[in-house]
């Protein structure tokens, strides 16, 4: 199979598209062919920080059909068609097949495209448990989203709409108009106005990857509202962990969130996904041999929402 390989010694990319040998599933696990798989910032943060996979493959959020099955593996059959986040079973999304534990990974439903699939996992699951777990999202409160126009972003608007809230995001202004479709009642374009002084104060707020200190996102909580750290550079989850507990001190909570893969969390969104009640924003597709190019746009910052290789055949170049 065709594969993209982490090699640090190619002097042109790391990311390098070569042939090896197809895995074989293990006795719970289920060979995927992947149709596509989506480009998250833990791929290109984990390359920086040197957490490279042992297969030496990133791409976390895969989706494509069952091409064959271990021994004890029950849960799907050759041919169902599948997406899922693998990251906790070592990446290996940048390929034309993965082995992965059959508990990764959850149904796709006809209606719903193989890319569309791609862009959920990790965005989406993340944009969840922030809002429903860590920030205990009520209906009727007034939500702030920096951040809203990546992957977590988009898709959470679209679910804090989803549980009643009035959600404010703040955005680049490239991207106004398309958060503003996606349902967002209020719209900063962080470049005019500088959302930290409009004196509003809200319930609940989600800074993802968010650039401001932590003191600026409590003096916009309302009383007992609460903030969560979502991502960020190592640094910024660095000062979160330390100072988060101390802010938290009184009414107002400062949290930070280290999203898991959950299957059933994936069920739950797909489900909406389905029934258009949320759809994930793609900005980009590249082929598999581009995927050197689509983690190098990802990871400049300006993608609005999520980022998808389409796996094909092609060359492979060493």
């Amino acid at each position: 199979m065709k594969a993209v390989l982490y090699d640090k010694r190619n002097s042109t990319n790391a990311l390098v598209l070569r042939e090896i040998e197809k895995p074989i599933p293990r006795d719970n696990e289920v060979l995927v062919k992947i149709c596509a798989v989506s480009v998250n910032a833990a791929d290109y943060r984990s390359m920086k920080m040197g957490i490279i996979p042992k297969s030496k493959i990133f791409g976390a959020d895969i989706a494509g059909r069952v091409d064959a099955v271990g021994e004890n593996a029950s849960r799907f059959a050759i041919g169902d068609e599948v997406f899922g986040d693998i990251s906790a079973f070592g990446f290996g999304g940048f390929a034309e097949y993965v082995a992965v534990p059959e508990t990764a990974l959850a149904m796709k439903p006809t209606g719903v495209t193989f890319e569309t699939a791609a862009a959920v996992p990790m965005a989406a699951v993340t944009a969840l448990q922030a809002l429903r777990d860590k920030g205990q999202i009520q209906c009727g409160q007034k939500v702030l989203i920096c951040g809203a126009g990546g992957g977590v972003g988009t898709f959470s608007i679209q679910l804090a709409k989803y549980y009643g809230t009035e959600v404010t995001a703040v955005c680049g202004e490239k991207n106004v108009k398309v958060i503003q479709s996606l349902g967002a009642d209020d719209v900063i374009n962080y470049k005019e106005n500088d959302f930290t002084k409009c004196g509003k104060q809200y319930d609940l707020i989600l800074a993802i990857n968010g650039s401001r200190s932590l003191f600026a996102y409590k003096r916009l909580l309302a009383p007992k509202g609460v903030c969560v750290i979502v991502g960020g550079s190592l640094s910024q989850v660095i000062k979160s962990l330390l100072f988060g507990a101390l802010l938290s001190i009184g009414s107002k909570k400062m949290r930070s969130l280290a999203a898991k893969p959950n299957t059933k969390d994936l069920e739950f969104i797909i489900k909406l996904v389905a029934n258009g009640k949320v759809q994930p924003v793609i900005d980009r597709h590249y082929l598999l041999h581009e995927t050197a190019e689509a983690v190098q746009y990802l990871s400049g910052g300006h993608a609005l929402g999520k980022v998808i290789i389409e796996v094909a055949s092609a060359p492979v170049v060493d």
